[in-house]
């Protein structure tokens, strides 16, 4: 690991635009303060990279490989992240928040994500199973098959949230939010019918 980092440059304050790193590969290195604009990470690797203050902006991130990868307060707008597997990533003061991404199919297993805010996102069938979002705010998300397992969404917001499905029994919602519309994702499990 102390070879790796010896080999990794710095880059502070930086902005990277219009970039398809698929086809030069992405650089080893650590990055603070910069940003990505309508670059291509389709399926690269970027792994051991750290991440620290960055924001990433239309960029598509699908099938992006990162273990080992330290995203530290980071933000994603209008980016997406399709099937991205976030589990491997380096826990380490591990914060980032999502607005108007396209998530299908990504997974934060067992992540702690506590206090992560989710805006107008798709979110089907993303997996949630294990994972900690205490305070997490998911507003105006699309959580269509999103799987909630041993699950902590103490105190989450889901008032504006929409197809989601929550077994209160199987969860952790002690002071979570819901709208009264959004109760019929947490009766689903019941097999009931509300008219």
């Amino acid at each position: 690991m102390a070879i790796l980092q010896a080999m990794m440059e710095s880059y502070y304050d930086q902005t990277f635009e219009n970039i398809d790193y698929t086809e030069k590969g992405f650089p080893n290195g650590e990055f603070e303060s910069c940003s990505f604009k309508n670059c291509l990470f389709t399926g690269v690797n970027v792994s051991h990279r750290i991440f620290m203050d960055c924001v990433f902006v239309d960029c598509d991130f699908s099938g992006v490989k990162i273990g080992d990868t330290a995203f530290k307060n980071v933000k994603f707008s209008g980016c997406k992240l399709m099937g991205v597997d976030f589990t491997s990533c380096n826990k380490f003061l591990l914060e980032m928040h999502f607005d108007q991404c396209l998530m299908n199919l990504t997974s934060f297993y067992q992540l702690k994500l506590k206090g992560t805010t989710f805006k107008n996102c798709s979110l089907e069938e993303v997996d949630f199973v294990e994972t900690d979002l205490t305070e997490a705010k998911f507003l105006e998300c699309n959580l269509t098959k999103a799987q909630f397992d041993r699950t902590n969404l103490e105190k989450a917001d889901f008032r504006t949230a929409h197809h989601f499905s929550i077994n209160p029994h199987t969860n952790k919602v002690a002071k979570a939010r819901f709208s009264k519309e959004g109760l019929i994702g947490l009766l689903d499990v019941f097999n009931i019918r509300v008219d």
